[in-house]
């Protein structure tokens, strides 16, 4: 099965939210939308990894699920922006290619 480009799931995301009459939300509260997500993707990091375990009363997620809703959200904001996000994130790692590229220390090349 091919996986879909970025592309294809920009337009998926667009059909879904163009049937409905409220559209894409507005720049601030999409920000706040994606600043909520990311909370509840950082909760959810911190019960897998973080010394702050889950309570016997919090519903069931997971560090994929909470990623894809922000994920959603964040394709929902470029898409109200009219951002590709393929070719903001050429942009991107062009920079830490060339840019950014002796940054890091790199791993050993030896196989």
């Amino acid at each position: 099965m091919t996986k879909p480009t970025m592309q294809q799931l920009q337009s998926r995301v667009d059909a879904y939210i163009s049937q409905f009459k409220e559209g894409y939300f507005p720049p601030f509260e999409m920000l706040a939308r994606l600043t909520e997500e990311l909370g509840e993707l950082s909760r959810e990091v911190q019960h897998v990894h973080g010394q702050k375990k889950k309570k016997a009363t919090e519903a069931e997620s997971s560090l994929a699920e909470e990623l894809g809703d922000f994920f959603f959200v964040l394709i929902c904001f470029a898409n109200s922006q009219g951002i590709a996000m393929d070719e903001a994130l050429d942009k991107v790692l062009h920079k830490f290619e060339t840019r950014d590229k002796d940054r890091w220390t790199r791993k050993d090349e030896k196989n």
